[in-house]
């Protein structure tokens, strides 16, 4: 007989007698010793008062088409699919137990009952079992009581999830490190993706924004990440000064017109330097434009946001305020700058998921939370009808020896007993407003899958260059994001990608899985 751990709560610290102690910031957010929240330590000038993807109120008729002509102003999303990324730290299971990942013949290409075994699934409930074990909701096809499809579906509706699909890619990584390149942001950054505020975002005040690095040789300081991580983070980002509130919006904007107006007529007289002219000029109008568009600081405060909180938003006041808000208010911040285009990327990380404690339950309850966090970020891009770009991955993975946790959160699956870097793997779902997207699949109702597993649940390190270099997964992300722009992204992408490692266009346009989404389509 063995004795029955007591069971973990969603935030309780995990220690594990074959780690060595946490040191560093990396082992305490694995082992969920941090949260990752706190306060924005860089950013940029702008502020987070309207919504870029929307109309708003034109400067005058003979300031509005200067605009263009001026750096940084307009830059609202810079017309790429919004992108965020789940950095799930401590190695999360991904494959199995939640995404179904099999042979070469695609996800429902069944791997052996000791593989599905080795990836938490009981004989009994393995997806060869019959098709109640597999749900496909999602187009990409999950276990039907996979913990993260749970909570997705406790947060979006199944009318967004009906035009939502996605892909899985088998691909080892080393376990509980934070030194797996896995991070795409700066890979989405160089594919085009911008803000209007922000370039990149992140939970974490790290060159990634996330747990796991990025990939060295496309870091760029210029765009590294600023941490936004609660809702303060984001109605905090600036200040339009004290001329809104001592006049009302539309008069403060009049006035600083005026100073533009005077301005110019003044540099015109003293001075031919066309760039101090321009500097000068570009200044005052871009003070105009941000009062113009940003005067309103309540239209943009998460907490006061409808989609978000209350009776009619994704998490109720007492989940916004309960026991699970400060995975909930991070993921908000995040998915608020994203999707309403003042960041181009933003990375969400969540700690504590180095789960292996010789039960089952401590994992299904962290899994069903980033679920519900996955969730909310495809219903708010539904609701803001946006593309959605979400990408999913882990620092390694975990395995179970077949043992069985009946506890009611255990939910009858093998315990978690030790980490393996064998059965680790990433998934992407899309959203698309406009319809699901569509597969190049001959046959889509396999699932899609880049790369795959052998019979005994482990990846196939041949199958694709991701399967074992994490730099190339990191590209073959990238590679999918830009060809869901069209098919000449493919030439960008080897300008962009020098060395890039995933073979010839014919290659590459294997690896890239989905067709163009519908309003990127020539």
């Amino acid at each position: 007989m063995t004795k029955r751990r007591f069971s973990l709560s969603a935030d309780a610290p995990l220690i594990h007698p074959e780690h060595s102690r946490p040191v560093s910031r990396r082992d305490f957010l694995g082992y969920g010793m941090a949260s990752g929240l706190g306060s924005v330590l860089g950013g940029s000038f702008l502020s987070l008062f309207a919504n870029p993807r929307q109309a708003h109120a034109a400067l005058a008729n003979d300031l509005e088409g200067l605009k263009a002509a001026c750096p940084n102003i307009n830059l609202a999303g810079a017309g790429k699919i919004p992108f965020i990324c789940f950095d799930l730290a401590g190695g999360a299971n991904i494959v199995g137990s939640n995404v179904l990942g099999g042979k070469s013949g695609g996800q429902l290409d069944f791997v052996s009952t000791a593989g599905y075994s080795r990836q938490g699934l009981p004989g009994d409930m393995v997806p060869s079992a019959g098709d109640q074990f597999i749900n496909t909701d999602l187009g990409l096809a999950f276990h039907s009581d996979s913990g993260f499809l749970r909570g997705i579906q406790a947060r979006a509706g199944t009318t967004t999830t009906a035009n939502v699909n996605g892909a899985l890619i088998p691909a080892r990584s080393d376990n509980d490190t934070g030194n797996n390149p896995h991070n795409p942001m700066y890979a989405i950054n160089k594919a085009g993706a911008n803000g209007e505020l922000l370039t990149l975002i992140g939970s974490q005040a790290t060159d990634s924004g996330g747990n796991s690095m990025a990939p060295s040789a496309l870091i760029n300081p210029e765009v590294r990440p600023t941490k936004v991580s609660q809702p303060s983070d984001v109605s905090g980002l600036i200040d339009t000064g004290k001329l809104v509130g001592l006049l009302k919006q539309e008069d403060a904007v009049a006035v600083m017109e005026a100073v533009y107006r005077l301005s110019k007529n003044k540099l015109d007289v003293v001075t031919p330097d066309a760039t101090l002219k321009e500097l000068v000029n570009c200044g005052y109008l871009k003070s105009a434009d941000i009062v113009d568009r940003y005067g309103d600081p309540i239209a943009f405060d998460v907490d006061d946001d409808e989609n978000i909180v209350g009776p009619t938003g994704i998490f109720s006041d007492e989940e916004w305020n309960g026991p699970d808000r400060r995975e909930f208010q991070k993921t908000a911040s995040v998915m608020k700058l994203v999707l309403q285009g003042y960041a181009g990327a933003g990375t969400i990380s969540m700690g504590g998921f180095d789960y292996h404690t010789g039960t089952r339950d401590v994992g299904e309850i962290r899994d069903f939370r980033a679920g519900q966090c996955m969730g909310a970020c495809l219903e708010y891009a539904a609701r803001l009808n946006q593309p959605l770009m979400l990408y999913v991955f882990s620092d390694g993975s975990v395995f179970s020896n077949g043992n069985i946790d009946d506890s009611i959160e255990g939910r009858g699956k093998g315990v978690w007993t030790g980490d393996s870097s064998a059965s680790s793997a990433g998934f992407f779902l899309l959203y698309d407003p406009d319809a699901r997207p569509e597969s190049k699949s001959a046959d889509p109702t396999t699932g899609i899958q880049i790369g795959y597993f052998r019979q005994d649940g482990s990846v196939e390190t041949n199958a694709s260059p991701a399967a074992n270099n994490v730099n190339l997964l990191v590209n073959t992300v990238a590679l999918n994001y830009m060809a869901l722009h069209g098919e000449a992204e493919f030439n960008r992408f080897n300008d962009e990608f020098l060395n890039n490692s995933l073979g010839s266009l014919d290659q590459q346009r294997a690896l890239a899985v989905f067709e163009p989404l519908n309003r990127y389509r020539v």
